[in-house]
């Protein structure tokens, strides 16, 4: 039998809370995001926001353990445990993931840290925590692997993850700054992507 209407309401409300606030922030940006706002868009009063959520800073920190969190889960689970070599993930799984980003909520929150994340130490360092940290660890343990196979050669690339999701920040950067400007973000980030595994491989490109 299921739950009546009421406790299902119940607990969708977090989700519901931190969709708003997403929506807030990308509106808005942090600083100028009310707590105000957020109960308005979620159809709740104030205080029942404050029920699940003490501070701004608690549901920022909400929205991305709900919207980014799970990718990076996702993504260092595949790493972990996939028999796939270093380059079928780099050219697979993990292509599939990055593609993604710059026209995703993980943009939003990447604009966010961008434009105020310096006047907000504390949440710059949970999004490096929390999210970057993990992610570049992740690559870093991908690309190691690679190099300890015999896979790559040892190299200045092998050795920088942050060259990989290089084309992600841009195409973000990009139609931040140049709205109206095509980018194919996809074929950016495959360029890449071939040009440093060819070099990891001892190719010309």
């Amino acid at each position: 039998m299921p739950p009546p209407r009421f406790r299902r309401r119940k607990e969708k409300r977090p989700q519901e809370i931190t969709e708003a606030a997403l929506a807030a922030f990308a509106e808005k940006g942090y600083a100028a995001t009310r707590v105000d706002d957020v109960a308005r868009r979620a159809g709740v009063s104030k205080g029942l926001l404050y029920l699940y959520f003490k501070t701004k800073e608690e549901l920022f920190k909400a929205v991305v353990r709900s919207f980014v969190v799970p990718r990076i889960d996702e993504l260092t689970a595949i790493v972990d445990a996939s028999e796939l070599s270093s380059e079928e993930i780099l050219r697979g799984p993990f292509y599939d993931f990055v593609k993604t980003l710059p026209g995703s909520n993980v943009s939003i929150l990447i604009r966010l840290m961008i434009a105020e994340g310096p006047k907000y130490p504390d949440l710059l360092k949970f999004y490096w925590d929390n999210v970057v940290s993990r992610g570049l660890s992740s690559l870093n343990e991908l690309l190691q692997r690679g190099v300890r196979s015999g896979e790559f050669r040892p190299s200045s690339v092998s050795e920088q993850p942050h060259l990989f999701v290089a084309p992600v920040l841009f195409s973000i950067v990009f139609k931040l700054v140049f709205e109206k400007q095509s980018l194919d973000t996809d074929r950016l980030i495959e360029t890449q992507l071939d040009l440093l595994i060819s070099h990891m491989k001892g190719y010309k490109a």
